[in-house]
């Protein structure tokens, strides 16, 4: 019988889950152990019930549905990383309740680099997909694996903001590994399967039902170092992420957004409870010290917003520097520019084509970065 089988079966008989896994692993040894226990020796032990036993009395359609997944994993190019398999990562083997395998697909070699996760608002603001993406990108500029979970808005923002710097991301899904959600998500979930990793806890063809993302989010926050939230409603899955995250003493970031929006009530609570402020990457950075990171290329001494061109000629960085996040109405910034009609039209309509301004409705504009 093969070792990946006997582990994939025994994770998957219905009403197994990981906290009885791992009980039955400690009392009879192995997975192999347990399921060459009969039922009537299972009944015997305490904490067992009515639902195990009539999964463990379906075993053998159990194995031959793994032996299926088997091939099919072969023929697709991914792989079933058991807790004892030297590429399982040594961050998530040190978690309360880790996962007994892994699905891959991708460069499992990522698993095992300095990582830290990202997450916050599915239905983000500009701000805060700008925001996420921009930080991701400077993280992963410096060898840092991103790790999210491929929720729109700040999740997809994070990936693409590694993958944009030629850098690592790994998609922790709460579904198969071969099934992508939200569907929205598909391009991104192809390019990260190519350029970066896929991770499921979750057996091929499994469905993403609600209740698998908080036990998600637990490896997000296991294969990381620290979590940084970027937008988060006061009660959400990111709030979830991370307390998983402190619970196991990794280091909780927080980015700060307007004090008038409900999606910042999440992560300003994070930093009155202790969490540490974001403003740059160099934040994170200087607490991971990891050997060998690149130091962040042409920062100059901007914040997570990103480096302004000198490309732009003196004027339009005039123009630029009258803005901020928050709007400003056009016949405001216009007095506040000093420039001619002409000029500042010519400098915004520059600005926009750049993407460092926003026109917003009520003729407002507002900075982007």
């Amino acid at each position: 019988m093969n070792e990946s089988t006997e582990w994939m079966a025994l994770s998957q008989i219905p009403g197994v889950g990981v906290t009885s896994f791992w009980f039955l692993v400690n009392h009879f040894g192995s997975p192999a152990e347990v399921l060459g226990q009969s039922v009537t020796r299972l009944a015997a032990i305490p904490g067992i019930n009515k639902r195990q036993l009539q999964g463990f009395a379906q075993k053998d359609e159990v194995f031959s549905s793994c032996r299926r997944q088997l091939r099919q994993l072969d023929m697709s190019g991914a792989r079933c990383l058991l807790f004892e398999d030297p590429l399982y990562p040594d961050s998530l083997r040190r978690i309360s309740d880790p996962p007994p395998l892994l699905y891959l697909q991708g460069d499992g070699e990522l698993l095992g680099r300095t990582a830290i996760a990202m997450v916050g608002a599915r239905a983000s603001t500009s701000y805060g997909g700008r925001t996420a993406y921009a930080l991701a990108k400077k993280l992963a500029a410096s060898g840092v694996v991103i790790v999210s979970g491929l929720a729109l808005g700040v999740d997809a923002q994070s990936h693409y903001g590694a993958l944009a710097a030629s850098g690592s991301t790994i998609a922790v899904l709460g579904s198969g590994i071969d099934v992508v959600y939200p569907r929205q998500n598909i391009e991104l979930f192809k390019t990260i399967r190519e350029e970066g990793a896929i991770v499921s806890e979750y057996p091929p063809g499994t469905p993403p039902e609600g209740f698998r993302f908080p036990a998600r989010n637990r490896i997000i926050a296991g294969l990381s170092s620290g979590v940084v939230v970027v937008e988060a409603a006061k009660k959400s899955g990111s709030l979830i992420t991370a307390q998983l995250a402190l619970d196991e003493g990794r280091e909780v970031y927080s980015v700060p957004g307007r004090v008038d929006s409900f999606k910042s009530e999440g992560t300003h609570w994070l930093l009155q409870q202790g969490a540490k402020l974001v403003q740059s990457a160099e934040d994170i950075l200087e607490d991971l010290n990891p050997g060998g990171l690149m130091a962040i290329r042409d920062h100059g001494g901007e914040g997570i917003g990103g480096d302004i061109s000198t490309s732009l000629g003196s004027k339009a960085i005039r123009l630029l520097g009258c803005l901020d996040a928050y709007p400003l109405a056009r016949e405001e910034l216009l007095e506040k520019s000093g420039l001619e009609i002409s000029e500042f039209s010519e400098f915004l309509l520059l600005l926009e084509l750049e993407g460092l301004i926003e026109l917003l409705p009520g003729d407002e504009i507002r900075r982007t970065s």
